[in-house]
């Protein structure tokens, strides 16, 4: 097999309770194999729903959170408390409930040493550029990170995915000179053709091919084109960054109107 297994369903939130399904299943296949997960979430507006649901009890406690790396694909150059953060949704609906002096009344329990944001924090606050940024973020990897490959790129337990309308993934766009780069993280000019236009950061693109597993989740009539140009059309992953994501073992759940081409 050559393809990834692609499962359609109804709508949105049925997409977004399989995701939340299937990213337990396989943090706890990686706990069971070697005491720990390394888990990458992505950013813009696929993880949220998948949050609310892995934030309930009935999902939340089925993993041992405790031995889970949380990590991000990629984020965008803005203080982390700013509207357009990835690591914001993350942290008011998947994680602040555990926060400490607050009531545990939802959210999983991820140590706080344990959860990797890119630091734009201090980045901005010190006045440095988004490259400066990813070096940190480089270097938190390869401390906490997750064992290389032979290629020498880290080897995730899982990397949950959404696709851009114009079939990028992470903060890697069509085309990117991040392709012909040998950083584990990257920084990333803000994007003229799509919104919003700010900044990057990203973890390099090689980096989703070498992954245990691939998620990726797309929904809505407005992705169905590009869907199929990556699932169905010629490859190309420098067009189509997503198409790392079309390898065997990667799982794409869609709904129908997403599928609608396919």
């Amino acid at each position: 097999m050559t393809e990834p297994t692609v499962v359609t369903l109804a709508d949105p939130d049925a997409c977004s309770l399989a995701a939340a399904e299937r990213i337990i299943e396989i943090l706890d296949v990686a706990i069971d194999d070697h005491d720990e997960a390394h888990w990458v979430t992505t950013g813009g507006s696929t993880p949220a729903a998948i949050y609310h649901h892995l934030a309930q009890t009935s999902l939340r406690d089925e993993l041992d959170w405790r031995k889970v790396h949380l990590w991000w694909t990629d984020d965008r150059f803005v203080p982390p408390d700013h509207p357009l953060s990835n690591a914001k949704i993350a942290d008011e609906i998947l994680l602040s409930p555990h926060r400490p002096g607050e009531a545990a009344t939802g959210g999983v329990p991820i140590p706080l040493d344990q959860v990797h944001q890119f630091e734009t924090n201090v980045a901005i606050g010190e006045g440095h550029d988004p490259d400066w940024c990813a070096h940190r973020y480089a270097e938190d990897l390869q401390a906490d990170g997750p064992d290389p490959n032979d290629d020498g790129w880290p080897v995730f337990d899982l990397i949950l995915l959404g696709v851009g309308s114009d079939g990028h993934i992470l903060s890697v766009f069509p085309n990117s000179p991040a392709f012909d780069r040998r950083e584990w993280a990257l920084g990333v000019a803000a994007p003229t053709h799509v919104e919003p236009h700010v900044a990057r950061v990203t973890l390099n693109p090689a980096i989703v091919p070498a992954a245990a597993e691939l998620l990726v989740v797309s929904h809505g009539d407005g992705k169905a084109a590009i869907l199929r140009d990556i699932l169905r059309g010629e490859r190309n992953v420098r067009a189509l960054p997503a198409q790392l994501a079309r390898r065997p073992g990667a799982t794409w759940i869609v709904d129908r109107e997403a599928a609608r081409l396919l």
